[in-house]
């Protein structure tokens, strides 16, 4: 059984199924989205983008940046220009990856290529993603902590669980992609082609692992805190694939969400209570 009470036991998306990513990459609004949608219009001078895309970086480090509010301030004073411009060039250089394995597909664009089209050395782009996978499903690990902030920055009085369902519930209701509820072309072009590609999937879950790892943290640590967060990250996984399979077959997002909120509280509704109700299976021998 899941514990959900004190704030010392548990803590995407993605992965793959939380929101929002944290400082460090991405395009700001926490979307799967993002990793396409500069680099989709333009996909057949793919070769062209990453280089006019990273062309822009420094200028873009060195813009003006809008009056932060007084809740954002702490964290844009800490974010240097150097830092600024090492997360431009990053989104700049996965945009363009992601512009080309859309294109041509994953395992017909070479790491040289991308490279090349971006005007860097290999050498140079392995110190920013450290595998090829990286370059398309680097936002994963951007959010792969998700979870776990989600239990941190809960309000006061609620439970772990209620925090990372209510979060859920939200996402669905945006349409976040992250919650396999989104029909945007751009968003079933990319899942396409992360499902569609083995070496993907096999990285993806390298980044839900680390997501389970770090929510076991901020549940306390422990083998209980393990397995709740081996179950709460099984749930978001399913849960997102199972909306994203049923909109792949054809359906709509609106068309889903019902369903899509069903489906997420009764598994948050198991993962509350455990997989056999009180006293069922007492008197085995």
């Amino acid at each position: 059984m899941l514990v959900t009470s004190t704030p010392a036991e548990v803590k995407g998306v993605r992965f793959m199924v939380m929101s929002g990513e944290k400082a460090g990459g991405g395009n700001g609004n926490g979307s799967v989205a993002g990793v396409v949608e500069e680099g989709r219009a333009g996909v057949s001078a793919s070769a062209q983008v990453p280089a006019s895309a990273l062309a822009r970086v420094s200028a873009q480090a060195q813009a003006p940046t809008p009056a932060p509010t007084q809740a954002q301030a702490p964290t844009q004073a800490r974010v240097s220009l150097r830092e600024r411009k090492k997360q431009l060039t990053y989104r700049a250089i996965s945009d363009a990856a992601v512009a080309m394995f859309l294109e041509r597909g994953f395992d017909k664009v070479s790491v040289a290529e991308v490279a090349a089209a971006a005007d860097i050395s290999k050498p140079t782009l392995f110190r920013y993603f450290p595998a090829k996978e990286d370059l398309a499903l680097h936002r994963f690990a951007d959010r792969e902590d998700e979870a776990a902030r989600v239990v941190g920055g809960r309000a006061p009085g609620a439970s772990p669980l209620e925090a990372l369902r209510r979060h859920f519930l939200a996402g669905l209701d945006r349409r976040d992609p992250a919650t396999g509820l989104c029909d945007a072309p751009q968003v079933l072009a990319f899942h396409r082609l992360l499902y569609g590609t083995p070496s993907l999937v096999a990285r993806l879950y390298a980044y839900q692992g680390r997501s389970e790892a770090a929510l076991a943290r901020a549940l306390g640590g422990g083998v209980s805190a393990r397995l709740a967060a081996g179950q709460v990250i099984a749930v978001l996984r399913i849960l997102a694939e199972e909306n994203w399979r049923r909109i792949d077959a054809g359906e709509s997002a609106d068309r889903v969400y019902a369903r899509a909120v069903q489906a997420a509280e009764e598994a948050f509704v198991q993962l509350r209570s455990g997989l056999e109700p009180e006293g069922r299976g007492e008197g085995r021998g």
